[in-house]
């Protein structure tokens, strides 16, 4: 039986038939990308021909639309609106429920359970590292979320190395891609010249065990290479990139900036960028009960820091005007986040970028408090 970090193996397409065949016989739920509602979106998928073959995504600031490709390539579409935030931790979540009986006693049961172990296919390493986010914010403190754990724990994650990024892309700069580095079982880069094919490698234990019942051969020195330099220039080709200093110190110095009044007048405060983004897990509760009140639930949903209830204490909300509700996404998301998880909070999919309806660039707005702190600003 292959081993973790054995030699990669080169797989054609038609191995990916086989592979949704091997993690459903394990009892996986297979979740992956595919073309819906004008999108390349993740979704429970039954086959390997569900899988986006063909499709790639045009996106810009503000700015999103499926293209046609000339060719049959798997995985060469972009991060699209949804991410494994929206399955690990769902937009809605019951937390328990009670029941009051005729004689008065009440039961109450916790979170459901998903009744699903999930399998991701083909998600980017943008997505990995956001993953590894959220593990750390959900699941690694002293009190470990039980909805995320319950949904995260035994998952099998097959990622797709991004060979061609968006142009809303900045992951070479925040240090999560185009390769994938850890946090998967199995690694997949697509390479098209030469032949329709795949480098593999396993990166855990189980990934090596399934990778061993995928027909294969080893992938030669040339393949090796191809989808090394495949890489290298996806990292390349990225025009999007953060400032190329401590981000923390730049939220820090640019409290007070007039730059967020400029933000301010663009920006809707309608959240898309909040509920896009794969690693914001901000939630609120809600209680329910029935008429005769013998029946109560607790559930969980989303929230997001540019509702004006958000930051509602007695007595009113404490961030009422746009600018202060941007200052405190963007100065948790990449200047205090550090501090709280040890990492970043942005890994530098794009996906606020592309989905926000005023074109609001997290990267320029960045670039341009930069400049203003080094008094460059005109």
């Amino acid at each position: 039986m292959s081993r973790a970090g054995d030699s990669p193996r080169l797989i054609d397409p038609a191995a990916l038939g086989v592979l949704f065949s091997a993690l459903r016989e394990r009892g996986y739920t297979i979740v992956g990308p595919t073309v819906r509602d004008g999108a390349v979106v993740l979704a429970e998928l039954e086959s390997a021909r569900q899988l986006p073959s063909g499709w790639s995504a045009d996106t810009e600031a503000g700015h999103y639309r499926l293209r046609r490709r000339a060719d049959e390539a798997v995985f060469a579409h972009c991060a699209g609106p949804l991410s494994l935030k929206n399955f690990v931790h769902p937009p809605r979540a019951r937390l328990w429920s009670s029941e009051r009986a005729e004689n008065g006693a009440v039961s109450t049961t916790g979170p459901e359970e998903p009744g699903k172990r999930f399998a991701f296919v083909g998600v980017h390493p943008c997505d990995i590292a956001a993953l590894g986010v959220l593990d750390r914010v959900l699941a690694g403190g002293k009190h470990p979320d039980p909805v995320y754990t319950a949904r995260r724990d035994g998952s099998f994650v097959v990622t797709a190395e991004c060979t061609e990024p968006a142009a809303t892309c900045f992951c070479s700069s925040m240090g999560t891609g185009p390769a994938a580095t850890g946090g998967f079982d199995l690694a997949l880069t697509e390479l098209l010249d030469g032949g329709h094919r795949f480098v593999a490698r396993s990166g855990s234990p189980a990934g090596a065990e399934v990778l061993a019942a995928l027909p294969s051969r080893p992938a030669g020195t040339a393949d090796v290479l191809a989808a090394t330099s495949a890489l290298e220039q996806a990292a390349a080709a990225m025009t999007r990139h953060m400032p190329n200093e401590p981000l923390p110190a730049l939220i820090a110095g640019s409290r007070e900036s007039p730059h967020w009044d400029d933000v301010a007048s663009r920006c809707l405060t309608c959240g898309n960028c909040t509920m896009v983004c794969p690693t914001c897990f901000c939630t609120t509760t809600e209680d329910l009960t029935d008429l005769t009140g013998e029946h109560a639930e607790r559930w969980r949903h989303w929230d997001s820091c540019f509702s004006v209830d958000f930051s509602y204490l007695h007595g009113g909300s404490v961030r009422t005007s746009a600018a202060s509700r941007y200052r405190q996404w963007i100065s948790h998301k990449i200047g205090t986040w550090p501090e709280q998880f040890g990492s970043s909070g942005c890994v530098g999919c794009g996906r606020c970028i592309a989905w926000c309806p005023a074109g609001i660039d997290i990267t320029r707005e960045a670039a341009a408090l930069s400049a203003a702190t080094a008094g460059d600003e005109p």
